[in-house]
């Protein structure tokens, strides 16, 4: 701990637990800062009425605001990031002296009425405050300075009397529900606003006129409305302007874009992007000599692309797709050398890529897809040293791929890209949607928008990621995540310098006219996940380099001249027979079996002379009694065959006959070859299993019969299977889903199969029977945590103590998934049935098949699809779909609930509208003790003590704000806390059966934890 401290002020960091109910404080103590702890509790600062400064921000504080009631003194007082609820003006209604209040980021609401006045910045945004604005904030208003209400639930308008606001210079109202039109005439009246951001409601009409009287204003953000008709005219022509950021995207302006924008002499910001302007981009912008940001994507604009841009050396992003352009790229851009991203899809632009994009060193994405340019790809874009995103496909370039093009190398500028926001849209195939897929500057435009886009170019948004872009972390030279050449006329052969781009991520070459070997230097390319070399003139056989691509999910080698045998190991197990049609000579996985061509050469040697010459009658003889040899041979081996395998085959036969004609509800299964399946054997991590075939399995489960059933989830059903040695085993038979069974099947393999810890259930081995996927697995006495919520009929009794094992057991699990790993495991789908119990009731994660290793693109694009399962999955799941560990660790306060209250999270009659952790967080803010199960609070002695710490552990694990969350291994060492200060000579099962924490496991976290943390 560090404590900096004189008589006056206080600073106190890397703090944890409870504040004292009453602060003592001296009176010469002034300033007190508790920022960026753990700190929870209940406290009162009513007896310290000399303090000046007050700092409680980025803690864990819940229930209500501290009171603050004499401290007359007061002048800074910041709580916010806590969640902190109710109405707090009462408790800071003495504070006359408070100039500055954030409170922003609780969960506070009501009325504000006690609130003190002469407050000059107040910070009330992301809580839950609703309904029209606090009269009480109007009466404020002739000294506030900065106001922002963002992210809360106001509705109505903007009240009349905030024309009082002579003083406010700052008004931030965005993220609410406000709605009608704009109430120019009580902004008119602040005379000095500089920032007014009303973003994401619901204002409506037509934009007045009168903005351009609002001179003092630098930041103008109406985005995100449903504004309709032109862009005011007279904007910016009052000589005495002051506007330098501009955004009116996601709204419905029509009209031209005024050329009196080009009097924003100070504009460094400009965005009118998913609206309806047409006409051309007025070349008076060329005055903008201080623009960084010209963003006017998703409009109907059509002329060129001005010349006078060249003036504008400050350009940093020119995002113009989705427009009607023509013409061509204009030279001047040339003199734009600060340009770091470059996109101009979906228009009509035409003539040759310009060779001095290669002197854009600053360049980090260059989008060029759907349009007519057409020549070569000038291989000067090969000194585009900070290149990472390279979009040419649809479009009529020729000639062969140069090989400059991966000479590019270096490390990208960390700020180039950091923090912008983007959608990228997946191509699913839709009809007139080429390429991989398009990314897309997405700041201020509502997600669900997207329809906009579906409506204009007939493309089915299924598959669309959100998030912000972050600079990749590279450790060698630099390379494209990013490269699509495809749909255009190109030739030659594939460079084999490609391999040297070590991070690309998406390489799509498909639809052109290359021709030539697959290079085996792809296989250096271990980051790849999208290999598109489809509908080509490729030719020879697939390298075998390939099936090394551990992170390879798609790949399309159809339409091609390949020959030889698909390879029938790593990722090319998992890929549907679509990848390689209409390749003749291809054969083996899902294609023609290899070897069964017919004889074409049984008579090569039958026009050669014999050096010894036979009758015709000789032959005859010796060709019947061969003929004749062979019949009886087949015959013998034909019975014993036979007699041999009927038993296995009457196995068989009974249960092919019970799926056809049975009423059970198995799942179907899709068998190719089925009496050949019967001797395919297990690949097993065991040497006890070696021997194990399919027909053994089917025996063990007495042909898979519903009685065998045990359990069932996400990705298969599980089956209960006694071998002939007696020893019992779990069977999961993967459910095929829209063709990713197989994908689920080579993630498990990549992941449980080469792991091995005491918390994890372990992989024993797996089977492949046609298309079906069989997974084998320790087999676990007592079945899943589920237990917990039916204890009688699983014949077993949860006590304190066992439940403390199975939470210390499963946090355990994950944290080595989480931190022992390497590439790191994310779960996605941790849970109570995901947490297995021993013959020792010996917590063991389970089912992380569906885990993502983390690699390049983690870091760039999320998941499209929602992960989890409802009551366990992380808030900010529903907002960006990225999957993390801190989205683990939420799920895991879910489950230590569980435990602690014998509740499930969702369905409960008491939640109502809420689930578990909303009804648990509501309950604690009353009575605590009431949250916890009636049979843990029977226990005697009475775990109540234990009880809050662990309840304290899983509320840090279900913070809303992921950055505040623990890490696995933090939750660990708070176990080991709570348990160093409980009784040392407890006899708690944990301490028994040695459930707790031994000293080296605890060094090798501790030195771990230093290891995590000096990443961040």
């Amino acid at each position: 701990m560090k404590d900096k401290k004189n008589k006056k002020s206080r600073k106190l960091t890397n703090l944890s637990g409870s504040l004292p109910v009453v602060i003592n404080c001296t009176t010469s103590l002034t300033f007190i800062d508790l920022s960026h702890n753990m700190l929870t509790g209940e406290t009162d600062f009513s007896g310290c009425s000399n303090l000046h400064h007050v700092n409680l921000s980025y803690n864990n504080f819940s229930a209500t605001v501290p009171s603050f009631g004499n401290c007359s003194k007061l002048e800074f007082l910041d709580i916010s990031g806590n969640q902190f609820s109710g109405d707090f003006s009462e408790k800071i209604s003495g504070c006359d002296s408070l100039l500055y209040l954030n409170a922003s980021s609780n969960k506070l609401s009501g009325s504000v009425s006690s609130l003190p006045g002469g407050i000059k910045f107040l910070y009330l945004a992301g809580n839950s405050y609703r309904g029209e604005i606090p009269a009480r904030l109007a009466q404020l208003c002739s000294s506030l300075i900065e106001l922002d209400l963002s992210s809360n639930n106001f509705s109505g308008t903007i009240p009349a009397g905030f024309s009082s606001c002579l003083w406010l210079e700052s008004l931030v109202l965005n993220h609410n529900e406000f709605s009608g039109e704009l109430p120019v005439g009580v902004l008119e009246k602040m005379k000095r606003l500089r920032r007014l951001s009303l973003s994401l409601n619901g204002f409506s009409g037509q934009l007045p006129e009168s903005l351009s009287k609002m001179v003092s204003l630098e930041f103008l953000n109406l985005s995100s409305n449903t504004f309709e008709g032109s862009i005011p005219r007279g904007l910016c022509e009052e000589p005495m302007n002051s506007l330098k950021e501009l955004y009116l995207e996601d709204n419905f302006l029509t009209g031209f874009i005024p050329p009196s924008l080009g009097n924003c002499s100070q504009l460094v910001a400009l965005d009118l992007s998913f609206n309806y302007l047409k006409g051309t981009i007025p070349s008076s912008l060329g005055s903008l000599l201080n623009l960084r940001d010209l963003i006017i994507w998703f409009n109907l604009l059509n002329g060129e692309i001005p010349q006078e841009l060249m003036y504008v050396k400050t350009l940093e992003n020119l995002i113009l797709d989705f427009n009607e352009l023509s013409g061509e790229i204009p030279s001047g851009l040339s003199n734009c050398t600060k340009l770091n991203w470059i996109s101009l899809s979906n228009n009509k632009l035409s003539g040759e890529i310009p060779a001095w994009i290669g002197r854009l060193s600053n360049l980090a994405i260059l989008k060029l897809s759907n349009n007519s340019f057409s020549g070569r790809i000038p291989p000067q874009l090969g000194d585009c040293r900070s290149l990472i995103w390279l979009d040419l496909n649809t479009n009529h370039l020729s000639g062969p791929i140069p090989l400059e093009l991966f000479k590019q190398s270096g490390k990208i500028a960390v700020n180039f890209i950091s923090g912008k926001t983007f959608a990228y849209i997946k191509n699913d195939g839709s009809k007139g949607f080429h390429g991989a897929g398009s990314l897309l500057e997405f700041v201020g435009i509502r997600q669900d928008q997207m329809n906009r886009i579906s409506n204009r170019t007939s493309w089915n948004i299924t598959r669309c990621y959100h998030g912000e872009l972050r600079p990749p972390t590279f450790y060698h030279n630099g390379s494209m995540l990013f490269l699509d050449l495809s749909h255009n006329m190109l030739s030659g052969n594939i460079p084999k310098e490609i391999g040297r781009m070590f991070y690309l991520y998406i390489l799509n070459l498909g639809h052109n006219d290359i021709s030539g070997n697959i290079p085996e230097e792809l296989g250096n390319l271990k980051n790849i996940a999208i290999l598109d070399l489809g509908s080509n003139r490729l030719e020879g056989q697939i390298p075998q380099s390939l099936t090394s691509l551990s992170f390879l999910a798609e790949i399309d080698l159809s339409n091609n001249h390949l020959s030889g045998p698909v390879p029938r190991s790593g990722q090319f197990l998992t890929f549907p027979a679509s990848s390689f049609l209409n390749n003749s000579g291809l054969c083996g996985v899902n294609l023609t079996p290899c070897g069964e061509n017919s004889g074409s050469s049984t008579n090569v040697q039958h026009g050669k002379s014999h050096r010894k010459q036979v009758t015709v009658a000789t032959n005859v003889v010796m060709g019947m009694l061969s003929f004749l040899f062979c019949i009886f041979v087949f015959v013998i081996i034909t019975i014993e065959t036979r007699r041999r395998r009927k038993k296995k085959e009457g196995v068989l036969d009974v249960y092919v006959d019970s799926r056809s004609h049975s009423g059970t509800a198995n799942v179907g299964w899709k068998l190719t070859g089925t009496r050949e399946a019967l001797s395919i054997n297990l690949e097993t991590f065991q040497n006890s299993l070696l021997k194990l075939t399919f027909a053994d399995l089917l025996e063990a489960t007495n042909g898979f019969h519903s009685d065998s059933i045990v359990g069932s989830g996400g990705f298969g059903v599980v089956y209960k299977a006694q071998l002939k040695d007696g020893s019992v085993v779990a069977i999961k038979k993967l459910i095929h889903v829209s063709g990713q069974g197989d994908r689920e099947f080579t993630a498990e393999m990549e992941t449980i199969g080469r792991i091995e810890h005491r918390n994890l259930v372990p992989l024993l081995g797996y089977c492949q029977v046609g298309e079906e996927r069989l997974l084998v697995y320790e087999y676990m006495k007592y079945g899943s945590l589920d237990i917990l919520h039916d204890q009688k009929k699983a014949g077993i009794k949860l006590d304190w103590a066992a439940r403390k094992k199975i939470a210390i057991g499963a946090a355990r699990g994950l944290a080595f998934l989480h931190h022992n790993c390497t590439p790191h495991i994310i779960h996605r789908d941790m849970k109570s049935s995901n947490v297995l119990l021993d013959e020792n009731l010996e917590a063991r994660v389970a089912d992380f098949g569906m885990a993502r290793l983390v690699n390049v693109m983690d870091t760039h694009l999320s998941v499209s699809t929602l992960a989890g399962t409802p009551g366990y999955v992380p808030p900010e799941y529903y907002q960006s779909f990225r999957c993390s560990t801190k989205g683990d660790v939420y799920s895991y306060g879910v489950v230590l609930l569980e435990l602690l209250t014998g509740r499930k999270p969702t369905d409960s009659s008491d939640f109502g509208d809420d689930n578990l952790v909303g009804w648990v967080k509501q309950l604690a803010k009353l009575r605590k003790i009431d949250v916890f199960d009636p049979e843990l609070r029977k226990e005697d002695p009475n775990p109540e003590f234990d009880l809050m710490q662990y309840l304290n552990v899983a509320f840090a694990c279900l913070d809303y704000r992921p950055w505040k969350r623990p890490t696995m291994i933090q939750v660990m060492a708070m176990f080991k806390e709570i348990q160093v200060g409980s009784d040392i000579h407890s006899k708690s099962t944990i301490a028994a059966e040695d459930g707790g924490f031994g000293a080296v496991e605890m060094v090798d976290m501790s030195i771990k934890e230093a290891t995590e943390l000096s990443k961040v």
